[in-house]
């Protein structure tokens, strides 16, 4: 998706963002930051969520007079409430679609801040125990996940080539950006070759908590799901399967994502509302000590993919400029 920028300066937002940053990297007196008091609101991707908590607890240090509170009901949850108002910033493991954006616009929340944060891929995972699978291409998830596999009950059922074995499915609800990161990226093509709706068989367990999948995925010896690679790396109980995306088996790693040669990769994003950041110097203050060059180090201690530098300064530089999407 590309989006057209429009630019809205504050001198004084300028002000407070500069003077912040400055003492957080080594300024003198630090004076900046206790000035800064107030709430900031996020909610929205259960991926995303470990990051803005871990800015959040790195900010503490700095402006422990802002309050920052984070909640992970998932990317569409969090829109609906970005777009009603009730939050300052939306956590997202995708791109806002046009209909949300249409929502929001209908409830007066027009200037809204777009800023990639980092890299994650989707690792689709089966039981520890399973040595019968190692890598699935694209064709073989579509029949096991997509929607002619509803109703299939063993991996050969759904696919010929694959283990006639119990087929136990965990994987996001409709409600999270993962969910919506795999149908568009795995799915799409293949639904609309087929002539089938682009979504997900029904008859599997959907959960908004990524934990609740491992703990699927750990119950079930024949089991087969899909989360966030950064939940998944270091889980035990789980394997990580191979994908091949028409280039061949591909690891999920923190190296092929970051590659995208692993083909189930996507960024993840921060929607922050402009207008309410105008009024919130504490919204300001978050804001700019996230985009700083504290957001690899918090990026990294969460297990996802940091920005290049080049990157990076493009998300400062959206922010600064206060570019909002249209």
């Amino acid at each position: 998706m590309r989006n057209s920028r429009r630019r809205l300066r504050w001198l004084p937002v300028i002000i407070v963002s500069f003077s912040l940053v400055a003492a957080a990297c080594g300024g003198d007196d630090g004076q900046a930051e206790a000035a800064v008091s107030g709430d900031v609101n996020i909610s929205g991707s259960s991926t995303v969520e470990p990051i803005s908590i871990r800015v959040a607890e790195l900010f503490e240090d700095v402006a422990p007079e802002v309050s920052v509170t984070v909640d992970g009901p998932g990317t569409g949850d969090g829109f609906k409430l970005f777009c009603e108002g009730e939050t300052d910033i939306s956590d997202a493991s995708r791109q806002i679609k046009d209909q949300e954006k249409e929502t929001c616009l209908a409830n007066g929340i027009d200037n809204i801040i777009e800023l990639k944060v980092g890299i994650d891929g989707i690792a689709v995972m089966t039981n520890a125990g399973n040595d019968a699978v190692e890598c699935l291409t694209f064709d073989q998830l579509f029949d096991l996940i997509g929607p002619n596999g509803e109703g299939t009950s063993t991996w050969a059922e759904a696919s010929p080539d694959l283990p006639d074995a119990p087929l136990d499915v965990f994987g996001p609800g409709e409600e999270s950006g993962t969910f919506d990161s795999f149908v568009e990226i795995v799915i799409e093509d293949l639904a609309e070759e087929a002539g089938v709706d682009a979504t997900t068989r029904t008859d599997y367990v959907p959960s908004g908590d990524d934990n609740v999948i491992l703990q699927g995925i750990q119950s079930s010896d024949t089991s087969l799901g899909w989360v966030g690679f950064a939940f998944a790396v270091n889980a035990s109980g789980v394997k990580l399967l191979e994908v091949d995306g028409g280039d061949g088996c591909v690891e999920p790693t923190a190296a092929t994502i970051a590659s995208n040669e692993y083909p189930i990769s996507r960024d993840l994003w921060i929607y922050v509302n402009a207008d309410a950041a105008a009024a919130n110097d504490a919204i300001v203050a978050y804001v700019d000590f996230y985009v700083s060059e504290v957001l690899s180090t918090a990026v990294s201690d969460v297990g996802y993919v940091p920005l290049t530098d080049a990157a990076r300064a493009e998300t400062a530089g959206r922010w600064h400029d206060r570019a909002v999407i249209s």
